[in-house]
């Protein structure tokens, strides 16, 4: 059925079409017959006890360069306006990302909002994995120098990296000798007000950080992300390589396990990560990615999978 969608994410003009995942769902979207806005998250106002924006009615194409292309700009409430807002801007998990959540929150009851933006708030990727913890690597939380250092001599060799960083940004090696571990605390507590992530180094990154996509709690698919060459990041973002893959055993307990967590917290469209077929280090749910190369080596059509998720959500709302 056709569907009336706002999309709520980054400048159109500086995303790369060749990986974008918010540009493949809104391709799929278009395919589909659905008519679709942009705005971006700054535009939220809430007045008269409705939630408006600016939307600019918004058409796409896989030519780089020339991807877009905006309609006459139109207040939209976005109460009866549109069938569902994809929340797809990318973080930081700052305010401005928590105060867009509950202004979305409050349109809930009339429009479909993905990914839930109460769960969203409530389950930021690198705190709410600690739910399951017995899938993870030896991991502590802190601002503390004194911690860091007795982690460091338990684990021989760590990664520290922000609390709410995103695409790969400012993860550093420790090495066991513990130089500039100290200096490192020292430049994260005075950048951060919240306390960073300690984890053990896992060898295995060298074979990849695999992303796995859930959709309505289900697999869709999942990439390996191989890093670059003297690097321990996989992100495609900062030069990873992506590669095709398949599901350990172990991966596939552990999408069992979430799958239902998802599916009771309407998290629709997740992105975990994994490393060396066992170790969950993140639940990504603000705007994953990684559907573009998910797709290019299966042949599947994860953006379509998204749709008929986002349409059986609607069928139950009626």
């Amino acid at each position: 059925m056709p569907l009336r969608v706002a999309v709520q994410m980054d400048p159109l003009e500086k995303i790369s079409i060749s990986g974008d995942s918010t540009f493949a769902i809104m391709l799929k979207g278009q395919e589909l017959g659905h008519t679709i806005d942009y705005y971006a998250p700054e535009d939220l106002s809430w007045a008269e006890g409705r939630l408006w924006t600016m939307g600019y009615p918004v058409t796409v194409q896989q030519v780089e360069g020339d991807h877009y292309r905006f309609g006459e700009p139109r207040i939209l409430d976005l109460h009866r306006d549109v069938d569902v807002v994809l929340m797809r801007q990318d973080p930081p998990f700052d305010l401005g990302y928590i105060t867009a959540t509950h202004l979305l929150e409050r349109i809930q009851g009339e429009t479909l909002v993905v990914n839930d933006p109460a769960s969203v708030r409530d389950a930021p990727e690198k705190l709410w994995v600690l739910d399951f913890a017995h899938f993870m690597p030896p991991t502590a939380i802190t601002r503390s120098l004194g911690l860091a250092r007795k982690f460091l001599a338990e684990h021989g060799e760590i990664v520290i990296k922000p609390l709410h960083g995103f695409a790969g940004g400012s993860v550093f090696r420790i090495g066991g000798d513990g130089r500039n571990l100290a200096s490192l605390m020292e430049l994260f507590n005075r950048t951060y007000r919240e306390p960073h992530v300690l984890q053990k180094f896992l060898p295995e990154i060298a074979a990849g950080d695999k992303r796995i996509v859930l959709v309505d709690g289900e697999v869709a698919g999942a990439v390996n992300r191989v890093p670059g060459e003297g690097e321990i990041r996989s992100n495609l973002a900062v030069g990873g390589k992506a590669a095709k893959t398949e599901l350990t055993d172990e991966e596939q307990e552990i999408c069992a396990v979430l799958g239902p967590e998802c599916r009771r917290r309407r998290l629709l469209f997740v992105g975990i990560d994994v490393i060396g077929g066992r170790w969950l280090t993140e639940i990504n749910v603000t705007s994953p990615t990684g559907i573009v190369a998910i797709d290019k080596f299966n042949g599947t059509d994860t953006p379509g999978l998204i749709w008929d998720a986002i349409e059986r959500r609607l069928s139950r709302k009626e």
